[in-house]
């Protein structure tokens, strides 16, 4: 059976963010686990230190996977104007992802490594699980983890699988739904949102799913995104520390 049909023991893994010391430290959880196969979710590089070393690490891994919505940013500038135009709230942190961390991280990535993302698919199949990033045809949206069973249900039921998988919100979780569906969320790898600073992936034994957490050098990454100039180094290191989003503008002095 190919891994796309076959029953397995697999391990969902997404939102490095380019925090190698995150990846680096699941790969190690992952070798004592051993899944028979891993994919991951997606956003590999965008908002860390390292993001070159987090793409050439998954790749010399074989891990398939999806692409993200920060991955996606990178190639596609005039994505900028339609999702503020969407969600014209988040017009501070589309500034700070398109117009400060892009170029740094494209810069970084150089041509080869973005065309390698570029061909991730948008969606992934295995083990009677769907893969995406945020939701069926949209790389930006997706349900948060209260969401009733109806919304999840009607979210991704144009995945044409009994069971879906999805990242984007950094926020862990597993929801059984009528009729034996089920959805859960990966969590991040590199900047969880939850309160919990460690780094979490998800291991999937047939229908039954588990959240792991691990624990990594977060100063370790505070100290990379300082040394490499990163810009709002301060604030993407308080994040990874406190395990939580902190809005655009925060600031040590501003506390928060």
């Amino acid at each position: 059976m190919s891994p796309s049909d076959a029953p397995a023991r697999f391990a969902l893994i997404s939102d490095v963010h380019g925090n190698l010391s995150a990846l680096e430290a699941v790969v190690a959880d992952l070798e004592r686990r051993s899944p028979d196969f891993v994919v991951h979710g997606g956003d590999l590089a965008l908002t860390g230190a390292r993001p070159a070393e987090v793409v050439d690490r998954v790749r010399e891994l074989g891990w398939p996977g999806v692409v993200g919505n920060t991955d996606e940013l990178l190639w596609r500038p005039e994505e900028h104007e339609r999702q503020l135009a969407r969600s014209p709230e988040l017009g501070p942190m589309l500034a700070l992802l398109f117009d400060e961390y892009a170029p740094v991280t494209r810069a970084q990535l150089g041509d080869e490594r973005i065309a390698w993302l570029r061909s991730l698919p948008a969606q992934h199949d295995v083990g009677g699980w769907a893969v995406v990033h945020a939701s069926p045809g949209d790389l930006w949206r997706a349900p948060p983890p209260d969401a009733d069973d109806q919304t999840l249900t009607s979210t991704y039921a144009a995945l044409d699988a009994p069971r879906a998988i999805y990242g984007h919100i950094h926020l862990p979780f597993v929801r059984e739904l009528a009729g034996g569906a089920k959805v859960a969320n990966s969590g991040s790898v590199g900047l969880p949102f939850d309160g919990d600073p460690r780094a979490g992936y998800l291991l999937i034994d047939g229908s039954t799913v588990e959240v792991i957490r691990v624990e990594y050098d977060v100063e370790r990454e505070a100290a990379a995104l300082r040394e490499t100039g990163h810009p709002d180094a301060d604030r993407l290191a308080e994040m990874r520390r406190r395990g939580r989003l902190l809005e655009p503008g925060w600031t040590p002095a501003g506390g928060g």
